[in-house]
């Protein structure tokens, strides 16, 4: 028997048991790819080997008792957009940041390497989401478009419970002035969300507490699990700490959700 993922849970988004409702935030843990890939890379847009990559991908699916091909992710590029799911995705991802679905056996993923991946619940109605999160989605407005989306599908907007998986955190996630003065430039109240770094002209980023802040803001229930990606090499891929060490690549790991037939 090969090493099985391990995926993390929050008891908030709901249990199979509970109410049809199974999610994971996937590790490194139980994957096939090695080298800095090591473990469960689900990243198609990576340089590792595609064989391997498919193969962790089939593990995520059956982690969640689904077949590969109800795995769905799309083509990540730090959009606002969302997309409404229905059945399998076949031929080219779509480019979008977040899916919704009120579709039994689908399990729909959000890939990262320090952004943010939201799992959204709403048991009640049967409706659920997945969202790709780094600061300019945020800004963006994917995670509020993401709420709209599922309650054009039935959920209750106070009923929704959003957790956000494993992050860059406020510890690791230094930026430069100028990135400083064009994040308060589009709202001055963003401030709270730095604090100074030991670097002049350099700030410290709360990515948790930001993301977290515009969930509540589109009036969901929000938490944050409060992993960061860069500190844990163990358990996740990190494209800053890949960046800072001058490797050529880096993994990706998935947070996913589905509702259980």
């Amino acid at each position: 028997m090969y090493d099985k993922p391990a995926p993390l849970r929050s008891s908030l988004l709901g249990s199979p048991e509970q109410n049809r409702i199974d999610h994971g935030f996937f590790t490194r843990k139980g994957g096939v790819s090695d080298g800095i890939y090591r473990g469960l890379n689900v990243g198609s847009g990576s340089n590792d080997n595609q064989a391997n990559v498919t193969e962790n991908r089939r593990r995520v699916a059956e982690t969640l008792n689904t077949p590969l091909s109800h795995l769905v992710t799309v083509h990540q590029v730090h959009s606002p957009d969302v997309i409404t799911i229905t059945a399998p995705l076949t031929g080219e991802r779509p480019k979008a940041d977040a899916m919704v679905t009120a579709t039994p056996g689908i399990v729909i993923g959000a890939l990262s390497a320090d952004c943010g991946p939201i799992l959204f619940s709403d048991p009640e109605a049967g409706v659920i989401g997945a969202a790709h999160a780094g600061w300019r989605g945020a800004i963006g407005g994917v995670l509020g478009n993401t709420v709209d989306a599922m309650v054009e599908l039935g959920a209750k907007r106070d009923r929704i419970q959003a957790v956000l998986g494993p992050t860059i955190g406020p510890d690791n996630y230094e930026v430069g002035g100028e990135f400083y003065e064009q994040f308060i430039g589009t709202d001055s109240s963003f401030k709270r969300f730095f604090r100074e770094s030991a670097n002049e002209n350099h700030r410290m980023l709360d990515l948790w507490a930001f993301i977290t802040a515009q969930l509540q803001r589109a009036g969901v229930n929000a938490s944050s699990l409060q992993l960061c990606t860069y500190a844990d090499e163990d358990r996740f891929f990190s494209y800053r700490r890949t960046t800072h060490r001058k490797e050529p690549d880096y993994g990706r790991q998935i947070s996913a959700i589905t509702i259980t037939e």
